[in-house]
């Protein structure tokens, strides 16, 4: 009986041969991988990004400092749900070592993600006098709803990050990282077609239409993605042992760091970097509306100019990446986005925010590939699932501070208006020159 061979047999077999674009992209592995960034990206945009920070904005704002203290909530509750995963993260890498699984967890985590956001459209809808904190509760119950589908989606997405070692060979995988990132920005012009349904101070509306989309486009993989049955074996030559134990292994990882110093200071640049990234996603829709005058309707026109954008660096990005290597790569990315945040920072013209936009999306979609691949590149094939719940952890590490250190600045300066929220919008900055600094010192060798 003949058996089509794995991604790692076709890698051993031709290492230098990769597949030609389209029957590399219309592989049936490849598409629904692909499918579910386009699903998970309708959550991204949709709820982080554009209609949970207008629902906060519209329920809670109406003045400069009532803005900032919206955008305190709003980054607040990212943090708080970063610091959660940050407890949980590092051990889902150990379960992909000792399972060789990555569907069975990434499914239900999936599920809970979607059917948390479908209770925060429910809870928005509740009309209640009673408060909790001198806040309506049912808005307190979409903060609490809206923590824990953020925490079950990037929980997923450690899961699915992992998936693309198990998709093609080392030429691929800068081309399919690439295609996941620019299928799943489609995603966002798919999501977006809410908006028209919404109205004037009606973004809790979104809610429930955005988590029956992103249900749908996950079917595909759900039902069509194949594990082969070589990624148990290592289950099967590894002791038993409680999940919780899985700490002291990431633990010895963090001890071992010296072995592989490459990917212990890419860790640390890519704090820094994600820092910015994950700030920027959580803010971009209030700041541009409340500090540079947007309506709702122009920041969407925005939002969808910056996806197209960052489509065309997603794509961009895969071939330069391959052309000039991972570390190269990223750091140019690096500059990019550094140059976006400070002229968003400090303009107060609406064009030059809308280069500022395009710029950011650019960068952003380009920075998810190239650092993805670098990743792959530099970690041990061995220790990879591990890895990858390692820079998952630091990146919601990064999730806290970034939020966090944005918040306090807004909550602080409350009373200078919308200053305080372009001090804090520029001190992304500084998390960028702090990892562009630790990332030139990274060993590289590129490889083609």
């Amino acid at each position: 009986m003949s058996m089509m061979p794995s991604s790692k047999e076709r890698s051993a077999e031709h290492p230098a041969l990769p597949r030609s674009g389209w029957q590399l992209y219309l592989s049936l592995p490849v598409l629904v991988w692909a499918l579910y960034d386009f699903a998970n990206t309708i959550f991204t945009s949709n709820i982080i990004t554009i209609f949970f920070p207008f629902y906060l904005k519209e329920t809670l704002g109406g003045s400069e400092t009532m803005n900032q203290i919206a955008s305190t909530f709003i980054t607040y509750t990212n943090a708080l749900a970063s610091f959660f995963l940050v407890l949980f993260t590092p051990l889902y890498g150990v379960l992909i070592d000792r399972t060789g699984r990555k569907k069975p967890f990434l499914v239900p985590l999936t599920i809970l993600c979607i059917a948390s956001t479908l209770l925060m459209g429910a809870a928005s809808f509740w009309q209640t006098g009673l408060t909790v904190g001198g806040i309506p509760l049912s808005l307190a119950i979409v903060l609490v709803l809206f923590m824990f589908a953020k925490f079950f989606y990037n929980s997923s997405l450690v899961f699915y990050d992992a998936m693309i070692s198990d998709l093609g060979n080392e030429s691929e995988l800068p081309l399919i990282s690439g295609y996941g990132v620019a299928i799943g920005y489609f995603g966002t012009l798919v999501g977006l077609a809410v908006y028209p349904f919404i109205g004037n101070n009606g973004s809790h509306h979104s809610f429930i239409p955005s988590a029956l989309l992103f249900l749908i486009f996950s079917l595909p993989l759900f039902f069509w993605y194949k594990e082969g049955a070589g990624l148990k074996t290592a289950a099967a030559d590894r002791p038993k042992s409680s999940f919780f134990s899985g700490y002291r292994e990431v633990w010895q990882t963090f001890k071992e760091a010296r072995a592989y110093r490459a990917v212990f200071l890419f860790m640390i640049a890519y704090f820094f970097f994600n820092d910015a990234v994950a700030t920027a996603i959580a803010v971009m829709g209030v700041y541009a509306t409340t500090v540079i005058g947007f309506s709702t309707g122009q920041f969407i026109i925005l939002y969808l100019v910056s996806t197209v954008s960052s489509i065309i660096g997603s794509f961009m990005f895969g071939y330069v990446n391959r052309r000039i290597g991972s570390k190269r790569a990223v750091g140019a990315v690096a500059v990019i986005m550094m140059v976006s945040i400070a002229l968003a920072s400090l303009t107060a013209n609406q064009g030059l925010f809308w280069a500022a936009g395009s710029l950011y999306g650019v960068s952003m979609g380009a920075m998810w590939v190239t650092s993805r691949t670098m990743i792959v590149e530099l970690t041990p094939e061995e220790k990879r699932g591990q890895f990858f719940g390692l820079f998952a952890f630091s990146g919601k590490v990064s999730s806290i501070v970034g939020p966090f250190l944005y918040g306090t600045i807004t909550l602080t300066l409350a009373e200078y208006g919308n200053l305080a929220s372009r001090l804090a919008l520029g001190s992304l900055i500084l998390l960028l020159l702090i990892g562009l600094a630790v990332h030139v010192r990274v060993p590289y060798a590129a490889k083609r």
